[in-house]
């Protein structure tokens, strides 16, 4: 029996990771406390107990192992530990994809033709940030590798054949999408104590 709250368990991998880096231009290379960010965002998935894949790793081999894999944005290099870790708890328990999203915080109008209509709701939108987390039998069912260049995409692909969950991610959790974003991340996680 699996039991999803022994964290300790080194006898067996709970998970796949991968930190995919393509589609990111040389972002997931910026240094964030003098460390790349997909040098942090590998840690991270270490320290939560996933088993990082091989650059060299075939599909073939990851559908082999029978593990759920998680897909860890280098953008979001900051998603803590616990929240890795609750959300391979919640893909393993739930059997579904389980996607960390933070709250859309912009004003979203809506555009028809040149006229700017009103304004949505933004209660119902989300921000793909990171992980996401494919459960074995998704894995057993992909063809070939999915498309890691943009999580959104990915997510929207995934909805379409397989149930999707998404997971509040915390503060520090959310993505960079330039240098000056990577500043400020460093500065609110400096204030934050991380």
């Amino acid at each position: 029996m699996d039991d999803l709250d022994d964290l300790d368990d080194l006898d067996r991998p709970r998970a796949l990771g991968e930190v995919p880096t393509t589609g990111r231009g040389g972002l997931p290379f910026a240094l964030l406390h003098g460390e790349a960010l997909v040098t942090i965002a590998s840690w991270a998935l270490g320290d939560a107990g996933v088993d990082l894949l091989d650059f060299t790793a075939t599909w073939p081999q990851v559908r082999e192992v029978g593990q759920p894999l998680v897909l860890h944005d280098p953008l979001c290099p900051l998603t803590p530990v616990g929240f890795l870790r609750e959300a391979v708890r919640r893909c393993r328990a739930e059997d579904a994809v389980v996607v960390g999203v933070r709250p859309v915080t912009d004003t979203i109008k809506t555009v028809a033709g040149d006229v700017v209509g009103e304004t949505v709701d933004r209660d119902s939108l989300h921000t793909v940030c990171s992980p996401v987390v494919l459960p074995a039998a998704v894995v057993a069912a992909l063809e070939d590798w999915p498309d890691l260049d943009d999580f959104a995409a990915l997510v929207t692909t995934l909805r379409e054949r397989f149930p999707v969950m998404f997971l509040e991610a915390p503060a520090l959790g959310r993505r960079v999408e330039d240098e000056s974003a990577v500043a400020l991340l460093t500065a609110f996680a400096e204030e934050q104590g991380a």
